[in-house]
């Protein structure tokens, strides 16, 4: 498995495969309060099987080239993730996103994992448009949007129903020209 390093903090990015599942549950159980707190991930990785099937329907995405998922481990422990949860090559777009576990947080993981996965999908398999969605009030997310130079084209209004409640989800994006141009 190959690992590309995000630093001089020894943190490296990942594919994150089934065959890992175990330890991506326990990145989720560690985290599940904080990160559950605007993403529906912890509702979703319960346990060994839904931990499994989780990352099989990733593998399966990567295997049609209509997603992709990566873990961020740091000290030989994973904390985190990104992905692109849609990918449509033939469109020319993706959306990505993240998680963390809060030992993890504040550390700038994300921001230089989803770096490389952008410069990845851009490069590599010609994709125009990154877009990243996040709920109006998840501030961090909203945060890593601004560091990687995106423009937010707006807000969807009580579009995500969510835990009992509809929430705000802002949608912003990079353009490829627009990355090629600020690196």
């Amino acid at each position: 498995m190959y690992a590309i390093s995000l630093g001089d903090d020894g943190a490296e990015l990942r594919p994150l495969e089934p065959w890992l599942a175990g330890e991506f549950l326990a990145n989720i159980d560690r985290g599940r309060e904080f990160i559950g707190q605007h993403i529906a991930l912890p509702d979703v990785v319960t346990d060994f099987e839904s931990s499994r099937a989780f990352l099989q329907a990733y593998a399966e995405r990567a295997a049609a080239d209509k997603g992709r998922i990566h873990g961020i481990w740091t000290g030989g422990e994973l904390v985190g993730g990104v992905l692109f949860r849609t990918m449509d090559v033939q469109l020319g777009v993706a959306e990505a996103g993240c998680w963390l576990e809060p030992s993890a947080v504040g550390k700038g993981l994300v921001t230089r994992a989803i770096r490389v996965i952008i410069d990845w999908a851009i490069e590599e398999r010609g994709i125009h448009r990154i877009e990243w969605h996040a709920s109006s009030a998840n501030e961090p997310s909203i945060a890593v949007a601004r560091r990687l130079g995106m423009t937010k084209d707006g807000v969807l209004r009580e579009s995500y129903p969510y835990r009992g409640k509809r929430l705000d989800m802002e949608i912003w994006s990079v353009l490829a020209p627009e990355w090629r141009a600020a690196k």
